[in-house]
């Protein structure tokens, strides 16, 4: 799929517990998203986990949705449909990626969008 110059990558970061898989095989849970850099919709989802079925799943929740408005509906969809061992993770990683989008909407750019060293505070 081809994105647009309208659109931006964000990425959110969390760590995830020690005996899961992901923190086996990348060390740290990612979500990262496409998105219209105007309107905040979600085009794309991508994340680091094991499961391709889970890829998808997460994907298919966040695709459509806005990075900005939809944050609480997002929140419900996660604790109400994805019983993973990451489910902490993903709700810190979208909470870490809102911040990073509004951190942009100021007008803020290069290193205090890109640092992958400052894991929100509520990490596992």
């Amino acid at each position: 799929m081809a994105y647009g110059k309208e659109t931006i990558y964000i990425i959110g970061i969390a760590k995830s517990q020690q005996h899961n898989p992901i923190t086996q095989q990348y060390g740290r849970f990612l979500l990262g998203f496409v998105v219209h850099r105007n309107t905040g919709e979600i085009l794309s989802c991508g994340s680091t986990v094991v499961m391709k079925s889970t890829y998808d799943f997460l994907d298919e929740l966040f695709q459509g949705r806005n990075i900005e408005t939809d944050g609480e509906m997002i929140r419900g969809e996660i604790e109400n449909r994805y019983f993973g061992a990451s489910q902490k993770a993903i709700l810190v990683a979208f909470r870490d990626a809102q911040r990073r989008f509004r951190l942009y909407r100021q007008g803020l750019r290069g290193d205090s969008l890109t640092r992958q060293d400052e894991l929100s505070a509520g990490s596992n």
